[in-house]
């Protein structure tokens, strides 16, 4: 299924290549996988035996930098720090687009004016120029653990303004008719945005949202900058006590490439999940073949009324109808289940209306009309009159 959707949705960008286009393509791949495979043995080769220095592909020293203390004193320890700032930014980011996102969204000019302002400024200053001034005036201001508080206001600045723009860009794709239709119920605009169009949004933006703690863990690199102990800082700590700094940046490489592959994984099965759950294939509904658009959900059908045999004798007796009958089904959804009753009701000659003039007959033409024994035939589906009902 999954595989399908993939085709299907390449295949709308470009034409699916032909046989020729295929053969091109088969080529032009295996080139470039020998190109690779040259250029990767030529730095190992440039790492094995270096103009000056020792062969960094020795294992005396990746060992340094794969055995259980450099785990336990250095890479965890380090990857914890990057976790703990990377949670506490993407909480305080969400919180801090919400804020916003809705400010430039809300009908006040002053509060939206503010929110761009403050939006606009947070994107546009690079976020490591934020985490330098905060860590300098933290520290200046006497604050423990600058470096880290530093860290993580500077990432909420920087991805919540992300986030807001998230936000608004979410309500701006919705469709005009959830505005309209919430003020023609007499909602306000604020009421409008805050119950029916943010929330919309947000669920929408979610894929996005979670494609953006990739930045907030990449990010939480540039915290080594100002003397942030996270986990790069860590990895070159350990390759300055053994002077194997590559061998444990690699390994920092690799860890940071594990848990930024596990959110992008997260963020192509998110929207998957959403829409099995907003927009799953439904099998059609039974709809009834009358009254379907009627609005107060009580069917009314003209249900044909058959008279006593006695008065369809030599050709006469035309078929009366009732003028209307009311289904006794709450919901068309369940109109298999309700049983319409036929036949004649003698007690109320007034619903009978002619079929070929839809007059109402005179009075005395009904009375004459009514059968000397005063039962009613009936022609009904459930074998029971409809005065029997």
């Amino acid at each position: 299924m999954a595989s399908t959707s993939k085709k299907n949705e390449s295949s709308v960008l470009f034409d699916q290549p032909g046989p020729k286009g295929l053969r091109t393509i088969r080529i032009a791949n295996i080139i470039a996988a020998a190109v690779f495979a040259v250029v990767l043995v030529l730095i190992l080769m440039r790492l094995a035996a270096p103009p000056d220095g020792e062969n960094q592909l020795s294992w005396e020293l990746w060992k340094p930098a794969l055995e259980a203390e450099a785990w336990t004193d250095f890479y965890l320890p380090g990857l914890w720090m990057t976790l703990q700032a990377s949670i506490l930014a993407v909480i305080g980011a969400v919180a801090f687009g919400l804020v916003f996102g809705i400010g430039r969204l809300l009908p006040n000019p002053l509060l939206r004016g503010v929110s761009a302002v403050v939006v606009e400024f947070c994107r546009a200053v690079p976020v490591l120029l934020m985490m330098i001034f905060f860590w300098r005036g933290f520290a200046f201001l006497g604050i423990g653990n600058s470096s880290y508080w530093a860290v993580v206001l500077a990432l909420v600045l920087y991805n919540g303004s992300v986030v807001a723009e998230l936000v608004r860009s979410g309500v701006g794709n919705l469709p005009s008719g959830q505005r309209e239709a919430s003020l023609a119920l007499g909602l306000t605009e604020t009421q409008s945005l805050m119950q029916i169009e943010v929330p919309q949004a947000v669920f929408a933006m979610l894929p996005a949202a979670v494609t953006q703690l990739v930045v907030v863990l990449k990010d939480t690199a540039l915290g080594s900058i100002i003397m942030y102990t996270d986990l790069l800082q860590e990895s070159r700590r350990l390759g300055s006590m053994y002077f194997n700094i590559l061998q444990t940046l690699v390994v920092a490489a690799v860890i940071y490439f594990v848990f930024c592959w596990l959110l992008s994984r997260l963020a192509e099965w998110l929207p998957e999940k959403m829409r099995q759950r907003t927009a799953a294939p439904t099998e059609a509904e039974a709809v009834a073949p009358i009254a379907i658009m009627d609005p107060s959900n009580i069917n009314q059908i003209a249900v044909a009324k058959e008279v006593d045999e006695k008065m369809f004798t030599a050709g006469a007796g035309p078929r009366q109808y009732h003028v209307h009958h009311r289904g006794s089904n709450a919901s068309i959804r369940e109109w298999r289940r309700t049983r319409y009753m036929q036949g004649y009701d003698e007690t109320h000659p007034e619903s009978q209306v002619d079929p070929q003039t839809m007059e109402f007959p005179e009075l005395g033409e009904l009375f004459k009309a009514r059968p000397k024994d005063g039962k009613g035939s009936d022609s009904g589906t459930s074998g029971k009159s409809a005065k029997g009902e």
